[in-house]
């Protein structure tokens, strides 16, 4: 099949009206706010240790969100503390918000035994959390965040 000047002309703009329809049906979400609550040892040894994390999502979205799990870095004072992935699924309620727990394992070489020495005293621990958000269904199946701030370890218990 031959196609005729104007179909040559037509057909790329033709191509890109379908795919800004296309992208344009694809759900706008934002990125939900995930904040460290708090931190506390729930085990430990000198070569490993177990913590939880307690963590705020706040939802902006006019739509609830259901999240399969989390993949994440977390530092602490400006090191890396721990990575891995949360697989606990949990919903998060449109323009709402939800807490929930995460295990967070660590070794003494890596985490811990930094982050002491860089505490000197302090109870106020500086952190960033990043990752992705893993969506169980949709178009959109992550969603990359960062956030930053600090936890109190005088008040974990």
């Amino acid at each position: 099949m031959r196609l005729n000047a104007t179909m040559r002309v037509m057909l790329p703009t033709l191509l890109l009206v379908c795919m800004a329809g296309c992208s344009s049906l694809a759900p706008k979400l934002e990125t939900p706010r995930i904040t460290i609550v708090k931190v506390a040892m729930m085990s430990g040894d000198v070569f490993s240790q177990n913590f939880l994390v307690h963590l705020n999502v706040q939802n902006p979205n006019d739509r609830e969100l259901p999240i399969k799990g989390i993949e994440y870095k977390l530092f602490l004072q400006g090191d890396s503390f721990a990575e891995g992935t949360s697989t606990k699924p949990f919903v998060v309620p449109a323009k709402g918000e939800t807490e929930f727990d995460m295990s967070v394992r660590t070794n003494f070489v890596s985490g811990i035994a930094r982050l002491l020495t860089r505490l000197n005293g302090k109870t106020k621990v500086e952190y960033i959390f990043e990752g992705t958000v893993l969506l169980p269904s949709g178009m959109v199946r992550k969603i990359p965040f960062q956030e930053s701030g600090t936890v109190d370890l005088a008040t974990v218990h």
